[in-house]
This record gives structure tokens, sequence and C-alpha cells, in this order.
């Protein structure tokens, strides 16, 4: 009998122990949220004040391609929780105009403006064109060394070179653990499975890039930003490998990031609910908060 209760207090310790995980969107508003997701929510001035209690962080897109004025980021940080978690991409100006090059005072004037955020900034995301090759590593580690040591950073690259395993990407891969920065893993496996069965899906696997997953935690905080496609079989089957990494992640003492994505993200909390229904289903005694909806409903019924 001692054994089993030393067994379940240490169980117990270890779930409270855990690092969380931090699972969101790529948005966190969406006009179709207020009759579907948000329907038996009270009425709010925001989505984000619903959204922050739903998820804990959020794929932050508006920034690569204008930046806030300091009101708006003042909202943002009264409107969530203190264990919610911004992450922002840096703006194109930076990373795909200037790649990355002549832009310090771009960089300290966005830092600048979302430093009111504190703590609730979780990870700033730099998104690199395919242009971007193994030749310009150099400027990446210029770039990162601007960067305050005290900021979690992810870095996505698209180039060909960096998912070939070679010695491009493992010099990528170094560069990263170097300045302790999160590799960004795109999954966009369950998007092309399957046939085109609507012309949304077709826009969207012509846009989204098909590159193979190398799975790695260059840094403490792991991003996988997972695109999945409308059919539900396809997104368990890609989904599960996760919930087994994720969790590996966890107990390596990392707080792993995953972002869900839909071909209409009007979509994608079905998709965040059913990674949430997986990764409980596999280790009931490390469960995540759900979210509120059990199933993707049929779209007659929500629309």
């Amino acid at each position: 009998m001692t054994n089993m209760n030393n067994t379940a207090t240490n169980m117990a310790n270890a779930q409270q122990n855990l690092p969380p995980v931090f699972i969101g969107l790529p948005m966190w508003q969406h006009s179709h949220w207020p009759n579907s997701w948000f329907a038996s929510f009270p009425k709010a001035q925001s989505q984000l004040i619903h959204y922050a209690h739903e998820c804990n962080t959020v794929e932050g897109n508006t920034t690569f391609y204008s930046l806030p004025d300091a009101d708006a980021v003042a909202r943002w940080a009264d409107s969530v929780p203190p264990h919610f978690s911004f992450t922002f991409k840096f703006n194109q100006q930076i990373t795909h105009v200037n790649q990355l090059q002549h832009c310090e005072d771009e960089i300290r004037q966005q830092l600048s403006l979302l430093a009111p955020l504190k703590h609730k900034l979780g990870v700033m995301m730099v998104q690199l064109p395919a242009s971007f090759g193994p030749d310009k590593l150099a400027v990446l580690d210029a770039f990162l060394n601007h960067i305050p040591a005290s900021m979690e950073v992810a870095v996505e690259v698209r180039h060909r070179q960096f998912f070939a395993k070679s010695d491009a990407e493992k010099a990528f891969n170094q560069l990263l653990i170097k300045h302790k920065a999160n590799r960004i893993i795109m999954d966009t496996r369950a998007l092309f499975t399957g046939p085109i069965t609507s012309e949304i899906v077709r826009e969207v696997r012509g846009k989204k890039p098909k590159v193979p997953v190398n799975v790695i935690a260059t840094g403490q905080k792991p991003v996988v930003r997972f695109v999945g496609n409308d059919n539900e079989a396809d997104n368990t089957a890609c989904l599960r490998p996760w919930v087994s990494k994720i969790h590996q992640w966890r107990i390596e003492g990392k707080s792993p990031y995953f972002f869900c994505h839909r071909p209409d993200n009007k979509d994608a909390p079905w998709l965040a609910s059913l990674f949430i229904s997986l990764y409980n289903e596999a280790y009931p005694d490390y469960s995540l908060p759900t979210l509120s909806m059990a199933k993707n409903p049929l779209q007659d019924d929500l629309f």
C-alpha cells in the first residue's frame, strides 16, 4: 500500500511540475466564431477575451504585415490572463525586405512597441523567405546577436537545403542551439494528404510550403505549425505522432508551442480540440485543459 501511495504521489508531482503546452491558432478572432465557438459565451468587446480563456497562445501574424499602435498593445495585455503567451512575427520589412540586414532600428522599434506585454510575450517568430539560404547564415547569426538574451526567439526557414539533412542543415541547427533559439517546424503533411476536396483546399495547398518535417528542439520552446485538411481521419493520423513528441518534450523540461491551422481557419478550433483529445486519451494523468466544444459540428449545423 505504501508503494502504491508513493507512486500516486510521484505521478501527481510529475503532472504538477511538467512545463505547460501552449496550444493556439493563427488568429484570435474570426467572423464565424461568435455564432459557433463563442455562441454560448457572454458578450465581450473583444473576441480576444474569449479566445484567451480557451487557448493559451496565439500565432500573431498581424505584426508581420503592420505594427500596431501602443494603445492596441495595451488592450491586448489587459484582455488576457497572466498565463497567456503571445507569439508575434517580426515585421516583413525586417525578414523579407531587408532579410535581417541593416534593420537594427526596425528591430528596436518593434521590440519596444511590444515591451508592455512583459511576460505575456512568449516567443518572437522569425519567418524567413525561401530565398534565405545557407549562404546567409552569418546574417542570421548577426541578427540573433541583436536580440536580448532574455527573449525567446523561433526561426522558420523554407530554403530546401535546410531540410536536406546536409551540412547546411546541421550548421543551421547548430547556430540555433548556440543562440538557444527555437526551430519552427512546419507540418503540412495532413494538408497534402488525399484528394483536393474544395477550392479552398486547392488554394491553400498552392500557398503553403510542402517541406520535410525534420523534428528537432534547438531551444526550450520548440514551435510546431500544424496545417490540417478537412478530413478528420487524415488529421488524426498526422496528429498522433505529435502527441507523443509533445509529451516527450514536456518530460525533458521543454515548453512546446503547437499551432493548429485548417484550410479555412474558422475550423481551426476544432483541430486544436482534436489534438487535445488525443493527448488526454494518451496521457490522462497529464491531461490538458479542453476547449468548449467536443467535436467539429457539421457545417450545415454551424452556419
